[in-house]
């Protein structure tokens, strides 16, 4: 068994593979930490870790102590020039977030065709990945959540509350919340026009925000569960 690590701002996603398909997923908030070695403890035999970490050194750190007590040794990657098909046109390839970078590499493993590669969590990430497997670059924008909290922390009148999606809101609620998808829809859906017209593009979707943001995008659509695991296993696999 093989286990994935994509360590991010708020949270550490981690999944279970045998080479052949995923035998589990979970996920464990790193402000609980240190339950990660109970979930270790229940995995069984590990053979190998590789791990994609945003969260800094001293979160990466703490993990390596913890995947040393079960036997296994951190590898965390960074991100390449060209590798596992896919080409990093950054103009300073190493800049790019090892968590895109994964993500990339995950989405032309699924699908070989033109992509935007569409992240929802703490930030929005939407990249540009041609149908030759070129990372052509892309945007990162306050993610949904961040959206609504900004205006409650920032503005005197402003709640941080539970609205919903509506054509002309009526309720303040309903008007941040409708704006705030509005501003994630009209990023994605711009973005994606950069690959709109190569056969067969799609918007490869995944995230905490992809539930809410899949049935209003007005564009070609594939909700992945976590397309940095799958670009970790690929990588994996390719050595």
């Amino acid at each position: 068994m093989d286990l994935l690590l994509d360590v991010g701002n708020t949270r550490l996603k981690w999944g279970l593979h045998d080479g052949k398909e995923w035998r589990g997923q979970g996920a464990v908030l790193l402000s609980a930490l240190d339950g990660f070695a109970d979930v270790l403890a229940g995995l069984g035999p590990v053979d190998r870790m590789l791990g994609a970490n945003v969260a800094g050194a001293t979160v990466g750190g703490r993990l390596g102590v913890c995947l040393e007590r079960a036997g296994l040794m951190a590898e965390w990657i960074c991100p390449l020039s060209e590798g596992y098909g896919v080409r990093n046109a950054y103009l300073d390839p190493s800049r790019l977030g090892a968590d895109r970078w994964a993500a990339l590499v995950g989405a032309r493993a699924l699908h070989g065709g033109a992509a935007l590669v569409v992240t929802s969590g703490t930030a929005t990430t939407a990249d540009v990945l041609d149908g030759q497997g070129v990372f052509q670059g892309g945007v990162i924008l306050p993610g949904l959540d961040l959206m609504r909290l900004s205006l409650a922390r920032d503005t005197a009148q402003l709640p941080f509350s539970d609205g919903r999606f509506e054509r002309t809101p009526r309720r303040t609620a309903d008007a941040i919340q409708t704006g705030c998808l509005h501003a994630q829809l009209g990023a994605i859906e711009r973005m994606f026009r950069l690959v709109a017209g190569e056969p067969g593009s799609l918007c490869l979707l995944n995230g905490g925000a992809a539930a809410a943001l899949a049935p209003l995008l007005e564009c070609p659509l594939r909700e992945v569960d976590n397309l940095v695991l799958e670009g970790l296993a690929r990588m994996l696999w390719a050595h």
